[in-house]
């Protein structure tokens, strides 16, 4: 109810207007945009989910370290104190920031030798394939962007666009730290594991050159003051 006061010919209040405003339709109208904005997000849900699936069906292994990744970066978002919303969104972009991995022979996924020059180039692709799968899902998150720039580093030498600093997403920021943890923590099929300190370590040096510094704090907190694992 909006009111207002009924002043005499000197200006004193002497009574009291109030004008009763229906707000019905506008509370059905927020009402439907929430259902229509939470129906969105089970939609993405579910098409998030069937990506998944397809990459454990063909790379297991890839599979599992989007997942860790993806859970590392949630965790490091919360840790920065991002929103939930956002949270939300990283760790459906972190659940399938390899999905162009598809495109690419499994035999150079799997080589447990080093890759070649050419090999390591279509590796690299699969960061813009990502982009390409998913630009036309419908989404409340930037997930195609996310995908997209996780292999981008803040002093602009990463790929596949070269983008530097506050041209990159904070979700892409907080995702290739996530991801290069990840990587070096866990075996790959052509090295073992580096351990949890060599990649704090690559962290800790790279911080402000390749890799946000507010990320990589709240990175190395997580791991060294609050005993955070990868699992």
């Amino acid at each position: 109810m909006k009111a207002s006061f009924i002043r005499d010919e000197n200006q004193r209040p002497v009574g009291i207007i109030g004008v009763n405003r229906d707000i019905t339709e506008r509370r059905k109208a927020v009402e439907e945009l929430k259902q229509t904005l939470e129906s969105l997000r089970k939609a993405v849900g579910a098409t998030i989910q069937v990506m998944v699936s397809a990459v454990e069906m063909r790379d297991p292994y890839t599979a599992g370290h989007q997942l860790r990744a993806a859970d590392l970066a949630c965790a490091i978002a919360k840790e920065m104190g991002l929103p939930q919303d956002k949270i939300e969104g990283l760790r459906m972009a972190g659940s399938i920031h390899d999905i162009g991995k598809l495109s690419i022979p499994a035999e150079i996924l799997s080589k447990p030798t080093k890759l070649t020059n050419i090999e390591f180039s279509l590796i690299k692709e699969h960061s813009r394939i990502g982009y390409e799968m998913l630009k036309d899902v419908e989404s409340p998150w930037p997930l195609a962007q996310i995908v997209y720039q996780h292999h981008e580093r803040m002093d602009g030498s990463g790929y596949p666009q070269g983008l530097k600093g506050d041209e990159i997403l904070m979700e892409a920021r907080i995702m290739a730290v996530a991801d290069v943890m990840e990587s070096m923590a866990s075996h790959r099929p052509y090295r073992p594991a580096l351990g949890i300190e060599t990649a704090l370590e690559e962290i800790e040096k790279n911080k402000g050159i390749l890799y946000d510094n507010a990320v990589a704090n709240a990175c190395l907190r997580l791991f060294r003051e609050k005993r955070y694992q990868l699992t």
